[in-house]
């Protein structure tokens, strides 16, 4: 007698729902993974024309600006940078954390020594937990003048914006020209101790714009739109030494980012970004094609005492109309933004004071509510004494300098961060870097007799996961002037500012510790205090400098020396081993 057997569906049941299951997980996997991306930069000179005058600029790849670099967050980014010039050179990617890998991090005799002519150096870093519009740049003398790019982070797949999907998304990267070679104007500058010749031009995506001479008419970017479709503007400020305000004629646009850190929208018709600053902003196009093209124009916030390029960078806005001829679209009027005033501290103020931190449960803000360490930082320029049997241009026959807590930074001769990995400090820099001022004076009234500063390679150095208060006070020393200070490796929040003298009694009553905007560089006020707190969560050697580049020159500089902490992922990683030697 036979046996049959009656199949049960528990079996295909099971079957199919493990099929499923690992089709889920397959495709969870494939929206976390992470993606090694590749690129070369080759640094070589390039010949480039700009209003009328053609030379020889260092660029990466023969690009000006140089190639945009596109990831997603999570993902490991891997640049081989060769030297092919005469110039050293280095790369930092701005505003990047760095966690664990200061070696990429890239400022000259900081976390590296240069790459020298004819060699070569890897970055390789991975994206944590950013996201959003940051750039790349040398980190050497003024080479950035013309070594730069748009660095754009995704967020991971599957991770929408917290704000609609743009039709498109446009990188708007501004620049300053030099017809003279930048190198050559800051080695004169610190030859003769006065302010450096000024630019000859603003640029944006590397071009000069219509309002130059008739040479920058033909060199002008342009922008087309469809009429109701929105764009996500990429906005850089890649200048060497000024603030910029932007505005595009008859248009509002939606700051949505600063910085790569998302911000509670607001509606702006003028932008303000200082050197090393971006902003994410949304252009809505109007609905049909209007009979107009518009300029959209960037020229300085000015707050210093000395020259400064006073002339105004334009691109054109142009809505496509598939039925307008050709002829139409060349007679179509040219409307022009009306830009603040040089000088107007008013909506330079009015524009910051709107930026808040999205501070929801998906991008809360960790601003640290206690303080472990307080610091009070003034920053501001002063003077050097004139060497003997020379004539300087500085104030009175000195030379200028500029300094933090009346410290102007001296270049050590070899890379901070291998000295302080190897624990080979000694000679290279010492530990007493001032958490005061050592002559505290009325620092926004009048300037003390004694202007000139004292120089070292000075560093503060900090436990693992300390949490910082810092106060950075503007000073009228030789001027008050707005300063953008950028901190390398460290997010931080603005908790707050003001104009005056820091009250340490009063002011603190006011900070803001819900939603404060979380950013890599902030500009100080003029004549003013700004308060910000991080979280030294980052082993390492970490630069902060104003990002104004006369300023950095002159000395305007110091760093933060993050010990690790006790667990392997708060531990800096070994030097990688092409890391260039000094």
């Amino acid at each position: 007698m036979g046996v049959s057997f009656v199949s049960s569906p528990f079996p295909v049941l099971i079957q199919s729902f493990l099929v499923t299951v690992s089709i889920l997980l397959l495709a969870s996997a494939q929206l976390s993974a992470a993606t090694t991306r590749h690129y070369k930069f080759d640094i070589i000179l390039q010949n480039v024309t700009r209003l009328c005058t053609t030379k020889s600029i260092v660029t990466v790849n023969g690009q000006f600006p140089g190639p945009k670099i596109v990831v997603r967050e999570g993902d490991r980014l891997v640049v081989k940078v060769v030297n092919h010039v005469k110039d050293n050179i280095t790369i930092h990617w701005h505003g990047i954390r760095q966690l664990q890998s200061g070696w990429a991090d890239g400022p000259e005799y900081i976390t590296q020594c240069p790459i020298r002519s004819g060699q070569s150096y890897v970055y390789n870093f991975t994206i944590t937990g950013q996201r959003g519009t940051l750039w790349w740049h040398a980190h050497a003398s003024w080479l950035r003048a013309t070594v730069y790019g748009p660095l754009v982070i995704l967020p991971k797949r599957g991770v929408p914006y917290p704000f609609a999907k743009p039709y498109k998304e446009v990188p708007l990267i501004l620049g300053e020209w030099f017809n003279a070679d930048p190198e050559a104007v800051i080695a004169q500058a610190l030859q003769t101790g006065g302010g450096p010749n000024v630019s000859d031009a603003y640029t944006i995506n590397g071009l000069p714009g219509p309002l130059y001479n008739s040479c920058s008419k033909i060199d002008t970017y342009k922008l087309k739109v469809n009429p109701g479709k929105t764009y996500l503007l990429r906005l850089i400020n890649a200048a060497l030494n000024e603030e910029l305000f932007f505005s595009i004629a008859n248009h509002t646009v939606t700051v949505v980012e600063t910085d790569a850190s998302y911000v509670k929208p607001f509606d702006a018709d003028v932008i303000l970004l200082t050197p090393g600053q971006t902003a994410n902003v949304l252009l809505r196009a109007k609905p049909a094609s209007p009979n107009a093209s518009f300029l959209f124009e960037a020229r300085p916030y000015a707050t210093g005492q000395g020259t400064f390029d006073n002339t105004t960078t334009a691109g054109v806005l142009r809505y496509q109309n598939p039925n307008a001829s050709a002829s139409s679209k060349t007679k179509l009027p040219l409307l022009r933004p009306a830009l603040p005033a040089l000088n107007d501290t008013s909506t330079a103020t009015n524009f910051t004071a709107q930026l808040r931190s999205l501070a929801d449960a998906s991008y809360p803000a960790d601003v640290p509510r206690t303080v472990d360490r307080r610091f009070f930082f003034t920053v501001g320029l002063g003077a050097n004494p004139c060497p003997q049997n020379q004539t300087c241009q500085g104030p009175n026959g000195t030379k200028f300098a500029a300094s933090v807590n009346n410290v102007s930074f001296s270049f050590p001769s070899t890379a901070l961060l291998q000295a302080h990995y190897f624990g080979r400090s000694n000679g290279v820099y010492t530990t007493d870097f001032p958490t005061n001022p050592p002559f505290p004076f009325n620092y926004t009234g009048t300037p003390p007799n004694n202007t000139f500063v004292s120089h070292g390679t000075k560093a503060v150095v900090l436990p693992f996961n300390t949490s910082v208060e810092l106060v950075m006070q503007d000073t009228s020393i030789r001027g008050v002037e707005n300063h953008p200070m950028h901190l390398h490796g460290h997010n931080f929040y603005v908790v707050g500012q003001g104009f005056g003298n820091y009250d340490p009694v009063n002011d603190p009553a006011n900070f803001n510790l819900v939603d404060p905007v979380e950013k890599n560089t902030v500009g100080v006020p003029v004549g003013g205090w700004l308060a910000i707190r991080f979280l030294a969560n980052n082993p390492g050697v970490w630069l902060m400098h104003c990002h104004i580049d006369v300023h950095l020159s002159w000395g305007l500089r110091m760093v933060w020396v993050v010990n690790d902490g006790a667990l392997p992922n708060e531990k800096l990683l070994p030097p990688p081993s092409d890391l260039p030697t000094c």
